[in-house]
C-alpha cells in the first residue's frame, strides 16, 4: 500500500514572508531620514536573506540505526560502514557525504553516531553526540526497530516515538540552531518480508531474531499472520506520518516524502546474509535518494 504524504510548506512561507518583509524594511530606511540631493536614488539595497537550506554544506553527522552502519552489507551480523549510505567511504556506494563534500573532506568532516539496534528512543543521546561537532547537517534513519519487536505488543507506541523525535530534534537546536536536517522515512518493512521469504538462507537467519514481529514464521498466511504483518505495516505508516509532521515544523528539516518507504528493493538491493538489510547497492541507491531531497531547491 502505497503512502500519501502531504507537503507543509506553511510554515517555510510565512517565515519567508516575514524575513523579505523585514529586509523591506530595511530598504526603506526604517524611520531615518530619506536620502536627499546626490544620495537620492543611491541607496544600497539590503543584502539578500541567508537561504534556510544549504544545499553545500561543508559537514556532517548521520544518527539511526543498522541501515545507516551498513549492518550485513558486508559479513554476516556485523556492522560495515564503510558502505554506509549516509558517510561510507566505497566508491560502490558514493555515499551523501561523498557526494556533497568530495572523498577526501568526508573523511575528515562526517560522522556517524547511528547505533544497530537503536529504536528512537536512543535517538536523543545520538544526536548530542553528533552535535558537539557542529555539523552543517544531520542525517536521520530510525524507526524500523520500534516496529521490528518481539511482538506487535512491544511495538513504541507512536506518542512515545514522537516525543522522543522532537527532543532528538531539541538536543541539536540547542547547541547547532542552524544546522539542517535530513529525515528518511521508514521502509516498507511489509515488502522486504515479500521479497526476502523467497530464500531459504534469508528464513533461517530471520529466525535469529530479525525483525520478529514482521518476519516471524516467514511462511505463514493465515489469517493471524496476515492481521500481525498490517498490524506493523500500519504503524510504520504512522511512524512517517510523526516525521513528516514534526520535521515540518522546523524550518530547516527536510523530510524525504516517503521515498525510502516507497523504494522497491528488489534482491540485489537486499543483503544475501539476511534478506532483509540493504545490500552494498542497496546502500548505493539510499544515497542517490538522499542526495536528491538533499540538493533540491524545494523540498
Amino acid at each position: 500500500m502505497r503512502m500519501r504524504y502531504r507537503r507543509a510548506r506553511a510554515g517555510l512561507a510565512v517565515t519567508t514572508a516575514a524575513v523579505l518583509g523585514l529586509a523591506g524594511c530595511d530598504a526603506l530606511g526604517g524611520g531615518g531620514d530619506a536620502p536627499s540631493g546626490d544620495r537620492a536614488g543611491r541607496v544600497s539595497p539590503s543584502p539578500s536573506p541567508t537561504p534556510l537550506w544549504d544545499s553545500s554544506p561543508s559537514s556532517m553527522a548521520a544518527v539511526g540505526d543498522s541501515i545507516t552502519r551498513g549492518f550485513d552489507a558486508c559479513s554476516v551480523l556485523q556492522d560495515c560502514p564503510e558502505v554506509s549510505w549516509a558517510t561510507g567511504a566505497s566508491a560502490e556506494v558514493n555515499s551523501l557525504a561523498v557526494r556533497l563534500l568530495g572523498t577526501a573532506k568526508a573523511a575528515t568532516h562526517s560522522w556517524n553516531y547511528a547505533v544497530t539496534g537503536s529504536r528512537m528512543a536512543d535517538l536523543p543521546a545520538q544526536m548530542t553526540r553528533a552535535a558537539a561537532r557542529k555539523p552543517q547537517l544531520v542525517t536521520v534513519m530510525a524507526g524500523a526497530n520500534d516496529a521490528c519487536r518481539a511482538s506487535t505488543a512491544a511495538m513504541t507506541p507512536v506518542a512515545e516515538f514522537r516525543a522522543d523525535f522532537q527532543d532528538a530534534l531539541r538536543a541539536l537546536r540547542r547547541e547547532v540552531p542552524k544546522a539542517q536536517v535530513y529525515v528518511a522515512s521508514v521502509p516498507n518493512l511489509k515488502r522486504l518480508w515479500a521479497q526476502g521469504r523467497t530464500s531459504v538462507l534469508g528464513k533461517q537467519v530471520w529466525k535469529l531474531g530479525i525483525c520478529p514481529s514482521m518476519l516471524g514464521d516467514a511462511d505463514a498466511l493465515d489469517t493471524a499472520a496476515t492481521e500481525r504483518r498490517d498490524t506493523v505495516q500500519r504503524r510504520v505508516e504512522d511512524y512517517n506520518a510523526v516525521l513528516e509532521e514534526v520535521c515540518a515544523k522546523d524550518e530547516r528539516c527536510r523530510f524525504d516524502g516517503g521515498a525510502v518507504y516507497d523504494f522497491r528493493f528488489g534482491t540485489d538491493q537486499l543483503s544475501h546474509w539476511d534478506w532483509f538489510h540493504p545490500s552494498t547497492d542497496g546502500q548505493a541507491r539510499l544515497a542517490e535518494i538522499a542526495y536528491r531531497k538533499v540538493v533540491a531547491k524545494v523540498p
